[in-house]
């Protein structure tokens, strides 16, 4: 077997198609397992930096941003693309539903990258995962402090010491500097799968073209090194 390849994705809490995107890599590693295996690492990328504290409703921010209000039947294609990745993105918790909103996620990527650094890239991805569940199928506010340390707690870190993180200007500096090195690297949408340091796949891909393309990395790697 070839060695591990390194997984870089560059991705946002409030992005459905980093999940999908995400889920979708799962299912091409899953078919090359006995070919490849990887270390998946997550790095941060706010879609909207400049998000207020009290958030912004979806169709709102969409008239603003893009001046297009959301289009059922691309929602319903999105939600069937991801249902085939295997995530559900329906909302899923408790009745009355509540307006779907977007939040700001700098501390969510604080407490992205204290995981990596403290725990490892799998808990690193326990902690994504989770966030993408209480955005997504709980409708929580992901920009919130307490919410923020449930899910630690939920993922099996260390709340208190989360608790710190949060307020720590080291990881402060650190989501900064993961900010400018994909502005360096003129990613500006997301999810950005660098592989290796080397092989930028852009936006969710399918589960196949993912397949296809750690293939050839792992190829060409193989040839760098003949």
């Amino acid at each position: 077997m070839a060695d591990p390849l390194t997984i870089d994705i560059f991705s946002d809490v409030m992005c459905p198609w980093c999940v999908i995107g995400y889920k979708q890599l799962q299912q091409a590693l899953a078919t090359l397992e006995g070919e490849v295996t990887a270390e998946v690492r997550w790095h941060a990328f706010e879609l909207n930096p400049d998000m207020p504290p009290e958030g912004e409703e979806l169709a709102a921010h969409m008239l603003r941003k893009y001046g297009r209000t959301p289009d059922a039947a691309s929602t319903a294609q999105m939600l069937g693309i991801a249902e085939q990745a295997g995530y559900d993105m329906r909302y899923l918790g408790p009745q009355p539903e509540p307006e779907r909103r977007l939040w700001n996620t700098f501390l969510a990527h604080k407490l992205l990258r204290w995981a990596l650094v403290t725990s490892g890239p799998e808990a690193q991805t326990r902690l994504k995962l989770a966030l993408f569940d209480a955005n997504f199928q709980q409708r929580h506010d992901v920009s919130d402090r307490g919410v923020l340390l449930d899910l630690v707690a939920q993922v099996g870190l260390d709340r208190a010491a989360a608790e710190v993180a949060l307020d720590d200007p080291a990881l402060t500096q650190a989501v900064r500097e993961e900010q400018q090195e994909a502005r360096e690297a003129e990613i500006n949408a997301v999810p950005a799968v660098i592989v290796n340091g080397r092989y930028l796949i852009p936006g969710a891909q399918g589960a196949e073209t993912y397949a296809n393309l750690l293939r050839k990395v792992v190829a060409q790697s193989g040839s760098d090194q003949a």
